[in-house]
């Protein structure tokens, strides 16, 4: 049988576009939520550390990004930008806060905020992914679902088409063709 995990061992939401999880949260979904902390919570935790050099404090600056996510799931506006970039822009806004309730006689100005982390790296992979989302989305739902049990649940063809009963050159073909469907998207 297909099995509907997203990416081996993951759940299903865990492959969810961000507008999809953050649904699921405000429904209280709390897999939803661990899926967005999974995701975002390196670069909110790595921007608070940038800003605070402070571990315990950058923890702090994590915990209520997503507190806040938890309780007001809809307080990000997907027009506006990508969720991960919004994150880092939350995260970067509350630790020059706290950085001014703390030390209220040092200019923000002075603050260096370098970080080994590209964000322009990161808004390119953001978008590649929605790319390869909205393309696979696009695949009939043969191909689509033959695709995803070969590369998401790691099933080889002769498994696959043991498992769905098709035959191994209709798995094969399937494979094929989603995957010069997805080339051709991404050159475009």
């Amino acid at each position: 049988m297909y099995r509907e995990t997203g990416m081996q061992g993951m759940p299903a939401a865990a492959t969810e576009d961000d507008t999809s999880l953050l649904a699921l949260v405000q429904r209280g979904d709390e897999q939803a939520m661990a899926a967005l902390f999974d995701r975002y919570s390196k670069i909110v935790y790595s921007v608070a550390l940038r800003v605070l050099r402070d571990p315990a404090s950058a923890e702090d600056i994590l915990q209520e990004i997503f507190m806040q996510i938890w309780r007001q799931p809809d307080s990000f506006i997907a027009t506006r930008g990508s969720l991960g970039g919004w994150l880092a822009v939350v995260s970067r806004n509350r630790s020059i806060d706290q950085l001014r309730r703390r030390k209220p006689m040092d200019s923000v100005d002075d603050v260096a905020l370098a970080s080994s982390y590209n964000l322009a790296d990161e808004a390119e992979r953001n978008n590649m992914m929605e790319k390869a989302r909205g393309a696979i989305q696009l695949l009939p739902k043969d191909q689509r679902k033959t695709l995803e049990m070969a590369f998401f649940d790691g099933l080889t063809h002769a498994e696959i088409a043991e498992m769905t009963g098709d035959p191994l050159g209709t798995v094969k073909t399937r494979i094929r063709s989603a995957l010069l469907t997805l080339r051709k998207a991404f050159q475009a």
